[in-house]
């Protein structure tokens, strides 16, 4: 061998047991290190995963409350679109309400003024002295009256009326019908009776207001032309409430007096004094002033009415004078025997002749009266 090919032996450290003791020390070390890196990163991924599933249940739970919360939005939006429909609803209801409301203070300023007309007609009425002599019962909404009707009835040539004082009379007069009048000697005549039929009010309604330009004066003495005047001059005078007077009328049937004047403005005044001192006679007279009322006939409904104590007699020849065929017929018709009674009034109209008779009278007594 050459120089270069010695060696020398020189013994390895690592190759000896203590290096080699040494080196597993050393790997057993870093096992050891490396198996709690491992356990170290087992627990990171461990702890991540349970975050990370933390992460994933909170993500799961927002969601379905962003959708709970979504849905509730939703829910709330249509309640409040309920809300304001069924708001509107209200608010056209209560205008209809308003309407209604407005449309009845209306409907009660009307009646509250047709009231106070009512109360001015009634307060323009004159004092009377009045007797009761009807019945009494039951009040409805609207005021009744008795009329007393004047019906003309034009009588046919060769026919008389007779009114009975007693209503059988005339029935039993109707149910024999024929009658044989002894006009003397051997004279007579045959007459029919037939029912008198009138056409009379069953309804009538009448709507009275005051009348702005007239008043009524009442509480008069017995008038003549020269008091009527001074009563004319006295409400013609300002300082007395008066005015320019256009008429001055004396109502005979009732003793009162109708001024008119000329313009409107001194009805109201003159009627809340009421009471007034007039100079009549050279004397003071306290005179009582009123509204005067207008009406006019709102309803009127007629039926024909049988006259339950008149008869008509037909047939009637004209062979003697009027008065002494009318007395022949009156005597006939008063005798008993004869099927009559007791006669209130008797009207002839002869052949050839155009006359009327006058029914009147309370339709609620049957009273008739031909004239």
């Amino acid at each position: 061998m050459s120089s270069d090919e010695d060696f020398s032996l020189v013994p390895n450290p690592g190759n000896t047991l203590e290096g080699i003791k040494a080196q597993i020390n050393k790997y057993k070390k870093q096992h050891e290190q490396l198996l709690e890196e491992q356990r170290e990163l087992t627990d990171s991924r461990d702890n991540r995963r349970e975050i990370t599933e933390q992460c994933r249940q909170r993500r799961d739970t927002i969601e379905q409350n962003l959708k709970a919360d979504r849905q509730s939005h939703r829910d709330q939006i249509a309640n409040e679109k309920l809300n304001v429909d069924v708001l509107k609803q209200d608010e056209r209801d209560l205008m209809k309400e308003v309407q209604k409301t407005q449309a009845a203070v209306e409907e009660g300023k009307a009646q509250n003024q047709e009231l106070t007309g009512q109360t001015d007609v009634f307060a323009a009425v004159p004092d009377r002295k009045l007797v009761f002599t009807g019945l009494t019962g039951n009040t409805f909404d609207r005021r009744t009256f008795d009329m007393k009707p004047h019906v003309v009835y034009p009588m046919e040539g060769g026919t008389a009326l007779v009114t009975f004082e007693e209503e059988h009379v005339a029935k039993n007069i109707l149910f024999l019908k024929n009658h044989q009048v002894d006009l003397g000697g051997e004279c007579s005549i045959t007459v029919e009776a037939r029912p008198v039929f009138l056409m009379l009010p069953r309804v009538v309604e009448i709507d009275t207001e005051v009348c702005p330009q007239r008043i009524l004066i009442s509480n008069l003495p017995k008038m003549n032309t020269v008091a009527l005047q001074n009563l004319e001059i006295h409400f013609s005078k300002t300082k007395n409430g008066g005015g320019e007077v256009d008429t001055c009328e004396m109502l005979s049937d009732s003793g009162t007096v109708v001024i008119t004047f000329v313009k409107t403005g001194f009805v109201e005044g003159l009627a809340k004094t009421q009471f007034h001192k007039v100079m009549l006679y050279k004397a003071p007279h306290r005179v009582r002033v009123t509204p005067f009322l207008n009406g006019h006939i709102t309803n009127l409904k007629a039926q024909m009415t049988p006259c339950p104590r008149t008869v008509l007699l037909t047939g009637i020849p004209a062979i003697m004078e009027r008065e002494t065929l009318q007395d022949h017929m009156e005597i006939h018709f008063q005798k008993n025997g004869n099927g009559g009674g007791e006669i209130d009034a008797i009207l002839y109209n002869p052949l050839g002749q155009h006359i009327s008779a006058m029914f009147g009278g309370a339709s609620s007594e049957n009273k008739e009266d031909s004239g």
